[in-house]
């Protein structure tokens, strides 16, 4: 799995974010919000479910999703260990 993890100097927490059903972690509104977030004080750490890394059209089965957001909460757990975190994406039919 790979993810973008923004950062400002002092963040007050981290949104773990995923991206919608049509589209990856690098779609303008993923970036707009992370860039808007960083701005405000926020860091974010945006990740690919797999189906996106493989470039498949039909999305991950709920099991496989789901293990994919606990996978990127504990990255994000390892990376920014000092920071409150929050979970939560842009709409997704297979989540």
């Amino acid at each position: 799995m790979s993810g973008l993890l923004q950062c400002p100097a002092e963040s007050q927490a981290c949104l773990v974010f995923a991206h919608g059903a049509g589209a990856g972690m690098d779609h303008p509104f993923m970036t707009a919000v992370a860039d808007e977030l960083e701005d405000l004080g926020f860091a974010t750490l945006r990740y690919q479910f797999p189906y996106m890394e493989n470039r498949s059209k039909r999305p991950d089965a709920p099991g496989l999703c789901h293990a994919t957001v606990r996978a990127a909460v504990a990255a994000a757990r390892k990376l920014v260990p000092s920071l409150p975190l929050f979970a939560g994406g842009k709409s997704s039919a297979a989540a």
